[in-house]
């Protein structure tokens, strides 16, 4: 039986592509709003960050900001920033938007947080894409296509992190 004065397990998952203002904002504010609305704001714990610093301290990219929003999605409170060393011991997953950004990340992380790099796609459910690609030099359909792949990989994602929080609350 788990004491219910003792901490909840916790998670936590970071979002990274390259300059923090489309894809990863779009993937933390999406998966945001499902961890808020699975009761769970309290266990997880969700961020994002570029390999890039191309925009520090900026909001997300305004088309970004405008198609989440259609959807029911904030990111206006998101800021750019750029993956910083600590972060391969802070958080429990890091989930790159495409194999560039996957190689970037790889290429700096100590060997002992290489298992939690993994690719966004990977828990997509419904769509079979490898990639989240970059909408920023496209059209209003690139944007969308964003989000219908990170809505759904965020679905898995969620499913993946009740499991997570599951096996960490389990008494040893």
């Amino acid at each position: 039986m788990q004491d219910e004065h003792a901490p909840a397990a916790t998670y936590s998952v970071l979002f990274v592509c390259m300059g923090n203002i489309c894809r990863s904002p779009t993937a933390h504010g999406v998966f945001r709003h499902k961890v808020v609305h699975s009761g769970l704001a309290d266990q997880v714990r969700v961020d994002s960050a570029g390999t890039h610093n191309y925009h520090p301290g900026e909001a997300p990219d305004d088309r970004s900001q405008r198609h989440a929003a259609q959807r029911g999605y904030d990111l206006s409170s998101l800021r750019a920033r750029q993956m910083l060393p600590r972060d391969f011991g802070q958080h429990d997953l890091i989930l790159a938007m495409d194999w560039d950004n996957l190689t970037l990340a790889q290429e700096r992380c100590p060997p002992e947080h290489a298992h939690k790099l993994r690719r966004m796609t990977e828990f997509c459910q419904q769509f079979d894409s490898p990639v989240v690609p970059d909408p920023y030099y496209g059209g209003a359909a690139g944007f969308e296509e964003v989000l219908d792949l990170v809505e759904d990989a965020c679905e898995g994602l969620l499913h993946h992190v009740r499991q997570q929080l599951q096996l960490r609350a389990r008494p040893r």
